[in-house]
């Protein structure tokens, strides 16, 4: 008899006057100590899937039209809500994809974590702080048993996402549902959280539901793949059979969306475009108004020399707190920061706010969630055009219209769509809407900061392709920042290794992977999750 036992299940939303029907009549089951995985792109319904089974959907705009999920012989859509609490972080509990988000910033560790031993065990607070104690020990943050009163953002991505995994395992559930657990992780902390649910799977002979679109991460843990389009199920079997002989063409396309390919070759004898030198960027940490300690230096970048050409991509890459993203900043004069940088032969270093603004156009940038950089209150048009605005006011309506046509063709977008607004795209178009507003000024140098974490395998693929076409056909220089080592090799021509602030190991893109020199690099490589 399996652990869990999905039946003929079906979601819809109710959205104004229309319906959308999410997940369409899927059958799957579970049994003790297994892991079956659900892949597909974003809006496939493998989170809304999983949201389903402990009844956490936006409830009574979700409706189940028809299904049934049984477990230990009850079928949740019929137990009463006091029921479904008994069974949430008890029987069956849950690791969400951002840790940020799902930690309350306002409680301690200590606090979040006694929180279900509370509800569920009913143990008082000297048996909770126990309980706390060996959890910790448990996912291996032994570290953080003497700052039990820390709070969320006072901890690492890698922390919080032990964090929460020691919450959900607090009651010793017998399936453990994880929704994209290592999405916005290093490459060395994802290997070390995916090696740790195994452990801890293996240890408590527990069930997992592993909901991703990392395939590699996927083959690593599952024993089992479904994979979902459009709320369809399409495809169940086990992991290697899947891989090696998959049955539908949305399953095969999916395994052939990895990013791939090399970059260009390069003339040697272009033009630098950007030049850092010595360069070094500090922060100062805060003091309370009871603090009499003094305030303490930290370098995020520390004597980074570095120079990118024309037609040339720079790849950065390190974990998290490796100064990746504060040096890209401070080489665009978006952050303060010693040393010098050329511009197009121009020293930018000591130009005042009024002379940067017009080197802008020179210097554009993409952040990592389109979403967060788009105004949701302008058009995908109006998003476009901004720059415009800035640096070219004497364009009329009419042209400035006939830009963003040509820029959103440019990213493949269709012009068609320009009077949407930002939550009206996927993720992959609002990436590229944002790729439209950098490129639309026709820049020397664009910085790239992880802009494919957060995408789907084959949107990934689509966008490495666009940056390389786009590098071809106008010769742009870039720097890509990602801690996503696949998608830095399919395109950078150099790659720069950071740890601490520094950079441990430069050299060209091939040599760094097949004959990295340092220590950390070759942990870096070891990590990759393939």
């Amino acid at each position: 008899m399996p652990l869990l036992d999905v039946r003929n299940l079906s979601v819809d939303f109710v959205v104004a006057e229309s319906v959308v029907h999410a997940v369409k009549d899927i059958s799957f089951t579970i049994n003790r100590g297994e892991t079956l995985a659900l892949v597909g792109e974003s809006g496939s319904g493998k989170s809304v899937t999983a949201f389903s089974i402990l009844k956490l959907l936006p409830y009574p705009m979700a409706r189940h039209p028809q299904g049934e999920i049984f477990w230990s012989g009850q079928d949740l859509m019929h137990v009463s809500e006091n029921q479904m609490q008994s069974i949430r972080g008890n029987a069956i509990a849950m690791i969400f994809q951002e840790p940020m988000t799902a930690l309350n910033p306002l409680h301690s560790l200590e606090r979040q974590i006694s929180e279900v031993l509370f509800l569920h065990k009913k143990m008082d607070r000297e048996q909770a702080r126990i309980r706390v104690a060996e959890l910790l020990d448990l996912v291996e943050l032994e570290g953080l048993k003497d700052r039990l009163d820390a709070y969320p953002h006072q901890l690492s991505g890698g922390q919080r996402q032990r964090v929460m995994i020691a919450m959900a395992l607090a009651n010793e559930p017998q399936l453990l549902i994880a929704d994209e657990p290592t999405t916005a992780l290093d490459v060395t902390v994802q290997k070390e959280i995916l090696d740790l649910l195994k452990q801890l799977q293996k240890k408590m002979h527990m069930a997992m539901l592993l909901i991703s679109h990392d395939l590699g991460v996927v083959r690593h843990m599952a024993h089992r793949i479904g994979v979902m389009e459009k709320g369809h199920l399409l495809e169940c079997n086990e992991t290697e059979i899947l891989f090696n002989k998959p049955q539908n063409e949305y399953t095969k396309h999916l395994l052939n969306s990895k990013p791939s390919g090399r970059a260009r070759p390069l003339d040697n004898n272009a033009e630098i475009i950007l030049e850092g030198q010595g360069m070094s960027v500090t922060f100062t940490s805060e003091r309370g108004l009871f603090d009499l300690q003094k305030p303490q230096k930290v370098y995020a970048v520390r004597d980074v020399s570095l120079s990118v050409k024309a037609g040339e991509t720079l790849g950065i890459v390190g974990e998290s707190g490796s100064g990746k993203t504060t040096l890209g900043l401070a080489l665009l004069r978006l952050q303060n920061a010693k040393g010098r940088i050329v511009c197009l032969g121009q020293d930018i270093s000591r130009l005042d706010s009024k002379q940067m603004r017009a080197k802008r156009r020179q210097m554009q940038i993409v952040f990592q969630d389109p979403f967060a950089s788009l105004s949701p209150r302008l058009s995908a048009a109006a998003i476009i055009a901004e720059g415009l605005l800035v640096h070219e006011k004497n364009l009329t309506a009419a042209k400035r219209d006939q830009r963003v046509i040509k820029a959103m063709q440019d990213v493949q977008l269709d012009p068609e769509t320009r009077h949407r607004y930002p939550h009206e795209f996927s993720g992959g178009q609002r990436q590229r809407i944002a790729l439209a507003r950098a490129l639309i000024l026709q820049p020397s140098i664009l910085v790239l900061d992880e802009p494919t974490s957060a995408l789907d395998v084959s949107v990934q693929a689509q966008i490495v392709d666009l940056l390389r076409s786009l590098q071809v056909n106008t010769n742009i220089a870039m720097i890509f920042i990602s801690h996503d080592l696949r998608v830095v090799r399919a395109l950078a021509h150099r790659v720069i290794v950071m740890k601490d602030g520094q950079i441990v190991e430069t050299n060209e893109t091939e040599k760094i992977f097949s004959q990295p020199e340092q220590e950390y690099t070759r942990r870096l490589l070891s990590a990759i999750v393939t």
